[in-house]
């Protein structure tokens, strides 16, 4: 194992929750914080596509179903832009159709996550692993 400067273990990992429903973003948000992530959250995908730029998090945690731009769009837009084309973006969404799983994925999300099927700790434990953290 390779010893980190006490500088680099102090850099916190920065995620981005692009979520509408208030209340699961504050538990996403609560547990992340918990494990040492500095967390932003916005609300609708317009929201998160300009917190993405300015933030720059280390992956972005996107829902599909929202206001004023759903997930797909925002990947897509994600995806296109040079300053967040490269950030890992998980989809964690309710949408579980094989054809939902198979677009977020073509698209280049890294993962695709169902709500219902995972637990925020179950996330959290999935985000360190795409981080490189585990």
């Amino acid at each position: 194992m390779v010893a980190k400067s006490k500088k680099q273990a102090d850099v916190k990992k920065r995620v981005l929750i692009i979520e509408d429903d208030e209340f699961l973003a504050g538990i996403y948000t609560t547990k992340l914080d918990l494990e040492g992530f500095d967390v932003f959250h916005a609300a609708d995908g317009e929201a998160g596509i300009k917190l993405a730029k300015k933030a720059k998090p280390d992956l972005i945690l996107l829902d599909i179903l929202m206001p004023k731009m759903d997930g797909f769009e925002v990947l897509k837009a994600l995806k296109k832009d040079p300053a967040t084309k490269d950030t890992p973006t998980v989809m964690l969404t309710n949408l579980g159709q094989k054809e939902d799983v198979d677009k977020g994925l073509e698209l280049g999300a890294v993962d695709y996550l169902l709500k219902a099927h995972f637990v925020p700790s179950e996330t959290v434990s999935k985000i360190k692993k795409i981080l490189k953290m585990t």
